[in-house]
């Protein structure tokens, strides 16, 4: 049983080798540790500090790509060479690295295909109040977008096993974090999450310049993870509520046609049926959609099989060759 652990890393040379001096060397049930990062266009010598402690593997990109892609680079990459579990945790020692253990027990003892770590953020002292509430509510929605029971969908610190991994699908380039909940929810991939623990900020936050820029990234990634994975119940939702509304417009302009005045609210009479036609073509483009839906699963499923085949091709030649040396 083979885990890597990777990094994703943008400048963090001040704070990486911490990160990696705290990663554990020995966990019951595995029998062989290595260690990832994602380079993801550092500007200082993140690859030299990562080399020089002593990491099995880099991926470098020329440029910053951001979170989400250098995750699934880092998938990738973790796929090819062996990984039987990955596990995702921060450069700036966010996490306690002792908890990884209890991220991988549950996929070690056949529970669950991803783990996710439940940080204590009512308890974090370097989260502020409005902070605290947009990570309860962001957790809420996801919640309610993927049904399923994660209470703490931002958190990065989190283990897939191989079959998870290899299902794994980020579109947005923002993060992984809050689609890869609703893709697994929506596919009923085994999902839980275990209580972690957190370390004091090193350095402030750099995926986000602003607290209503995150917001406002968060839900839009939210919103089109729903449109992806249950468009017809998206489109549906929205086409009934406009035609409410269309409706409601439409029974106010015929109480004041049958009082006699109903020719001072022709506008009503305008706006009610384009509320209407307008709520009719959002059911279409549901159906329409959900029709592009189950033709995507089907991708999606083509994928699997063409990645299992390349991966499970990959860890026999690196099995070949560990066993040859």
């Amino acid at each position: 049983m083979k885990l890597i652990i990777q990094i994703p890393c943008y400048n963090e040379s001040e704070t990486l080798e911490i990160a990696l001096n705290d990663l554990p060397k020995q966990i019951d049930g595995i029998d062989e540790i290595e260690y990832l990062i994602i380079n993801d266009g550092s500007k200082d010598n993140t690859v030299e500090v990562a080399q020089n402690w002593g990491v099995h593997y880099v991926v470098n990109f020329k440029g910053n790509k951001g979170l989400a892609k250098g995750f699934m680079a880092g998938i990738d990459a973790c796929l090819r060479n062996g990984a039987d579990i990955i596990v995702n945790t921060d450069a700036d020692n966010q996490y306690v690295a002792d908890d990884i253990e209890k991220l991988v027990r549950p996929i070690l003892n056949g529970e669950s295909d991803i783990v996710i770590g439940e940080r204590p953020i009512d308890q974090t002292e370097h989260f502020s109040p409005l902070k605290k509430k947009l990570q309860h509510f962001g957790s809420w929605v996801v919640r309610k977008a993927s049904k399923s029971e994660i209470p703490d969908a931002p958190s990065g610190f989190r283990a897939y096993s191989r079959e998870a991994a290899m299902r794994l699908n980020v579109t947005n380039e923002y993060t992984y974090t809050l689609e890869t909940i609703v893709q697994a929810g929506r596919e009923k991939i085994p999902m839980t999450s275990v209580p972690i623990r957190t370390n004091g900020e090193l350095r402030p936050s750099r995926l986000f310049n602003s607290m209503m820029g995150y917001v406002k990234k968060s839900m839009l990634t939210i919103v089109r993870a729903f449109m992806m994975y249950k468009p017809l119940q998206f489109f549906m939702i929205l086409g009934s509520v406009l035609t409410l509304i269309g409706v409601g417009i439409g029974i106010r302009f015929l109480c004041f046609f049958v009082q006699g005045v109903g020719g001072g609210h022709i506008q009503s009479l305008i706006l009610a049926s384009m509320m209407i036609i307008i709520g009719v073509l959002c059911g279409i483009v549901g159906l329409q959609a959900d029709i592009i839906a189950a033709n995507r699963k089907i991708l999606e499923d083509i994928q699997y099989h063409v990645r299992k085949m390349d991966y499970d091709g990959c860890k026999e030649k690196t099995s070949d060759k560990n066993d040859t040396e």
